[in-house]
């Protein structure tokens, strides 16, 4: 057994900590305030140590939660945010890089959250109208000033990242990475450990599909992101299924479910690597942590690695228009339930 922490930004914090997007948006229906406070509290109770949110997640609804239920454990757990859009008249969310709209976001984030600091503030999308020096430079100025502590970024190419980290230390890159999503192993994640900076993994649990509890998508709600994805289509997704049983023994023969199979691979990527899986179901959330204590041995991991990869996954990750722009599809995706 073994308990896996993971330093980021100079604090040790849970190799499987929560994302919290879902209490807000993203897969149905946002949860009642009576539901996050109970689903919040546990999660500190179980041990997540780091809670992820960002500004734009149900339009500042999951930072008020935050804020106004965990308030007096604020010293418990490492506070994760985010900045980088903005809103149109029509209260559209887009990409906003800009300094003066960075630093406003800040503010009111600082607000919603009821703290006088973010231990770690992402820039969640890069904005290609506004140099990331710019943007990571006023990250920057945010920190000097103590309102945030680290500085990371999201869904940028390593590219960006090293010129991010030349403007100032980046501590931790957040993108999606799991079993069947390896778009990070090409050059985001080499280039995450030769900065020194942590890698957050979000959709580690390929959006419930490794979870093994969820064989029938024409259920999904009309919010619910999924339904654009290729992968969960009625082409892609039952080739995806047969992928299952063979993957769901796996997880019986390590005594563990395949949510914290699949969990426990992430986090053995790397000893930067860090999983931060959503749900708003108070089990799962139990489930889930229990990966902290799962080691896989290589033979496994070589099982898993064969199993289910970008080969054998069937389906794009976004529709057509990703394979122009990932960066762009992704934001178009996350936001449709907004």
């Amino acid at each position: 057994m073994a308990n896996h922490t993971r330093l980021l930004a100079n604090q040790s914090v849970s190799a499987v900590s929560l994302g919290c997007m879902s209490l807000s948006h993203g897969y149905g229906e946002k949860s009642s305030d009576t539901h996050c406070k109970t689903f919040l509290h546990k999660a500190l109770d179980l041990g997540y140590t780091m809670l992820d949110t960002a500004a734009v997640y149900g339009h500042g609804h999951n930072e008020t939660m935050l804020g106004q239920f965990l308030n007096a454990r604020r010293s418990e757990f490492f506070l994760a945010s985010k900045c980088g859009f903005g809103q149109t008249p029509d209260s559209k969310p887009h990409v906003n890089g800009r300094p003066e709209y960075i630093r406003q976001t800040c503010e009111a984030s600082l607000k919603r959250l009821q703290t006088d600091h973010i231990d770690l503030y992402y820039l969640h999308r890069r904005d290609f109208t506004v140099p990331i020096e710019d943007s990571i430079g006023t990250l920057g100025d945010l920190a000097r000033e103590g309102k945030i502590g680290a500085v990371g970024v999201s869904e940028i190419s390593a590219n960006d990242l090293y010129k991010a980290h030349a403007e100032h230390p980046i501590s931790a890159i957040q993108s999606e990475y799991s079993l069947w999503t390896r778009n990070a192993e090409i050059e985001v994640l080499k280039a995450s450990q030769q900065i020194g900076a942590a890698y957050v993994a979000f959709s580690p649990l390929g959006r419930g599909f490794l979870t093994n509890k969820l064989h029938d998508t024409t259920l999904f709600s009309e919010q619910d992101l999924r339904q654009s994805m290729p992968r969960f289509d009625a082409h892609h997704y039952p080739k995806n299924l047969s992928l299952l049983p063979a993957y769901f023994n796996l997880a019986k023969r390590q005594g563990c479910t395949p949510a914290q199979l699949a969990l426990a691979w992430v986090i053995a990527q790397g000893k930067n690597v860090i999983a931060i899986p959503g749900t708003q179901n108070l089990e799962h959330l139990e489930e889930n942590i229990g990966a902290n204590n799962l080691l896989l041995d290589d033979e496994v991991m070589g099982q898993l690695n064969k199993l289910i990869n970008q080969h054998t996954v069937s389906g794009a990750r976004y529709s057509d228009r990703a394979q122009a722009s990932v960066t762009t599809e992704q934001f178009d995706c996350e936001l449709q339930s907004l």
